[in-house]
């Protein structure tokens, strides 16, 4: 008798695995200041460092479209642990063994954004070629787990960094690696399935020049950059607006920002039967373009700061979103489709945030003008969907 497979193996380690890629987008912002005062770093060097995380995991999404269905899934995928692991081992050590400390941080950022962009491109198409009935609902679910990664990581490093002080950091970072070495072993036994059969997926010119999936990339790219807009600034703009620490404003930026997005993800999860998913995302992304008129125009600090974290409600489930509306109108595209898609979001991601900060240094450091300027991203995402509803259909269930 064949044994059945146990597809809930799969979904853990890929929960596992967006709780290893939030741990290296979010645990190292988080040592910036105390690079600077133990190594010396200028803040002007330190701004490298997101610049290097975010290169490496655009150039890892171009790559992964050629190769991970040549080497295939379940190889790439512990490489991404294993990378990921390695990076932060070696990011508890480098900086102290080596002549210039900038120099092992960034060998150690390039290790696990190597990691971080094989997840992005691997562990949606993993799920989705899993036998789960409403995939728009467990794909949701699954990318929560990068927001609640993100809290944990936020919260056990501060309260971590608030005990045993941040001279420690080294043995909290080799904590951190624990997670992404025992998922290993997770995907070394659970099951994976081919998205695709071989010589049945789309080829990469195919793909790009189907008007559907050129708009899903434009979506994606507005995605990417109105969540990691609010995302790299709620901090700074928690701090400037309401004049708290940084450690208050951390807690309160970010972390409750990371919050609402997951909480967005996990509620649509379980109601995305119920659920038309173009037209929710079509009420969130005017819902996002409120929340930033709210902090970029609110002269209530207040106000600026619920802006701020309902942000993280509106742009929840769009990511998500997107990928299960092309999974559904492209179900041929492959891993190509995949690894599109994240790289369009890490574009968005790269360039929203570096936009906002270059329109507030323009106009004098005033970061509310910058933040009113990124409105245009959900205003293209919400025209975006009203062209997907009229030209592509309307109802989008899965």
């Amino acid at each position: 008798m064949t044994k059945t497979k146990n597809y809930k193996k799969t979904l853990i380690a890929c929960y596992l695995g967006f709780i290893t890629q939030a741990i290296s987008a979010n645990f190292t912002p988080l040592l910036f200041l105390t690079f600077k005062s133990t190594y010396g770093i200028s803040l002007e060097m330190i701004a490298v460092i997101p610049m290097v995380f975010y290169l490496t995991q655009l150039l890892v999404d171009l790559v992964a479209v050629k190769f991970a269905d040549i080497i295939g899934y379940r190889t790439c995928v512990i490489a991404s642990q294993l990378v990921s692991a390695l990076g932060l081992i070696l990011m508890a050590f480098l900086p102290e063994v080596l002549p210039n400390p900038f120099v092992g941080i960034i060998i150690s950022v390039v290790l696990y954004a190597i990691g971080s962009g094989l997840i992005e491109v691997l562990l949606s198409p993993i799920v989705e070629a899993c036998p789960f009935e409403n995939k728009a609902g467990v794909m949701s679910l699954l990318h929560s787990f990068y927001c609640w990664g993100a809290v944990g990581v936020i919260l056990g490093s501060t309260l971590f960094f608030a005990i045993f002080g941040t001279a420690y950091w080294h043995i909290l970072t080799l904590i951190w690696a624990v997670v992404p070495l025992l998922n290993t072993v997770n995907f070394l036994f659970c099951p994976i399935e081919r998205l695709v059969e071989e010589g049945e997926g789309l080829r990469i010119g195919q793909l790009l020049r189907l008007p559907l999936f050129l708009l899903m990339i434009l979506l994606m790219i507005c995605v990417g950059a109105s969540e990691a807009t609010m995302t790299q600034w709620a901090s700074a703009f928690t701090e400037s607006a309401l004049g708290v620490s940084k450690t208050v404003g951390d807690l309160v930026g970010p972390c409750l920002f990371a919050v609402f997005m997951g909480v967005a993800r996990v509620f649509y999860g379980k109601k995305s039967e119920k659920i038309d998913l173009t037209r929710v995302m079509l009420y969130c992304g005017s819902l996002c373009v409120v929340c930033y008129l709210l902090a970029a125009l609110s002269p209530i600090p207040i106000i600026g700061l619920v802006g701020c974290a309902l942000c993280g409600l509106s742009v929840g489930i769009m990511w998500p979103g997107t990928i299960s509306i092309s999974s559904q109108k492209c179900p041929k595209g492959g891993t190509a489709m995949f690894a599109f898609l994240a790289l369009a979001g890490d574009l968005g991601a790269a360039i929203g945030p570096g936009m906002v900060g270059g329109i507030a240094d323009a106009v004098g450091g005033n970061l509310k003008t910058g933040l009113l300027f990124a409105v245009v991203f959900p205003v293209v995402l919400i025209f975006g969907l009203i062209l997907l509803i009229k030209k592509f259909g309307k109802h989008i269930h899965q």
